[in-house]
């Protein structure tokens, strides 16, 4: 890009987060200016870790938002020539206690707190772009988008054509998968509709040092492990990925125009249990659980799972470093000795 287009401003939802707050660091890097959003401008662990970023003070602007509020989020695009919509609730466990959610009356009580946000979130960040002339808006979703996927062919590796069985999610009460896959659903038809364009970003399981000073889901996954935890996930991993790429992907389909579709973002396609020997092996000092080597049913593996990204120029960081830099960044915020 032109130095007269790295002048320009972008805005990220969620920007507090895990992902978030690596991508505002990046794009600050690039020398982008800066709209992210926060839930609550006043609370330190959500703002004071984007403050202390290179290039905050002259070219970062917090935004408080809710994402169910139009008028918040009009706030945030206004002036924006692209949008990075990340925020949405992650949770890998299932929702016990969801809030009132009237986006339908097909939906049950138990899928409130996450369905809310997620659908009509989406669709609020979309409108404000397209009402606003935003050029490029790269929408967060998930692997969790693209599996549990149990009918699909079990001799096919998952790629991006592959959907989440929205029945099965149902059923299952696994409501987090089926959250992601409505919202970006929601987001194709949308665009396609509206003539916005969009592209999709779809990260595995995403691990590495933590910026923000709260730990997110899928850390508490590898927390968790190393504390004898036996779960596997069968539902909710497809490899891992290290949170600086999945930063580096989200600008890489931003600034490339060719890049168009879903984009699946992980170093490997890989089951939990792969993961979980690789730790204990580089860490035996730590109690992990002795799982079974294929943890999801069906899921061929593939080195180049994420074939798309590299052909955009995408190297990917290796389970091993994507180990190391999340254990080491565990024990330095204190959450393991």
């Amino acid at each position: 890009m032109s130095n007269e287009g790295l002048k320009e401003v972008v805005c990220v939802t969620g920007g507090s987060g895990f992902i978030g707050s690596w991508l505002v660091r990046l794009l600050l890097d690039r020398g982008y200016t800066v709209h992210a959003t926060v839930k609550d401008l006043h609370d330190d662990r959500e703002t004071k870790h984007l403050e202390a970023l290179e290039g905050a003070e002259s070219r970062l602007r917090l935004f408080q938002i809710d994402l169910l509020d139009y008028d918040s989020i009009v706030a945030v695009v206004t002036g924006a020539a692209g949008v990075f919509h990340l925020a949405s609730p992650c949770i890998v466990d299932q929702v016990q206690d969801p809030e009132v959610f009237n986006y339908s009356p097909y939906f049950s009580k138990d899928e409130k707190e996450l369905l809310a946000p997620a659908i009509k979130g989406t669709i609020n960040v979309l409108t404000a772009a397209k009402e606003l002339g935003v050029r490029r808006v790269v929408v967060t979703s998930s692997i969790s988008a693209i599996t549990p996927s149990p009918s699909w062919p079990a001799d096919v590796v998952k790629r991006e054509d592959c959907w989440t069985d929205a029945d099965y999610c149902k059923q299952k009460k696994v409501w987090y998968p089926l959250s992601k896959t409505l919202a970006e659903k929601a987001a194709w038809e949308f665009a396609k509709e509206k003539n916005l364009d969009v592209v999709v970003v779809n990260p595995g399981t995403v691990m590495g040092p933590i910026l923000p000073p709260t730990i997110n889901a899928s850390m508490l996954m590898l927390l968790r492990l190393v504390q004898g935890c036996t779960d596997i996930y069968e539902d909710h991993f497809m490899g891992s990925v290290h949170v600086k790429d999945v930063a580096l992907a989200h600008i890489l389909v931003y600034e490339n125009t060719s890049a168009t579709g879903r984009h699946l973002c992980v170093e490997a396609i890989s089951h939990y249990g792969d993961f979980a020997a690789k730790v204990a092996e580089l860490y035996p000092e730590y109690k992990v659980p002795r799982l079974p080597k294929d943890t999801q049913p069906g899921l061929l593996r593939a080195k180049n799972g994420a074939q798309k990204l590299m052909d955009l120029g995408m190297q990917f960081i290796s389970m091993e470093q994507i180990i190391k830099d999340s254990v080491e960044s565990l024990r330095s915020k204190g959450f393991i000795s």
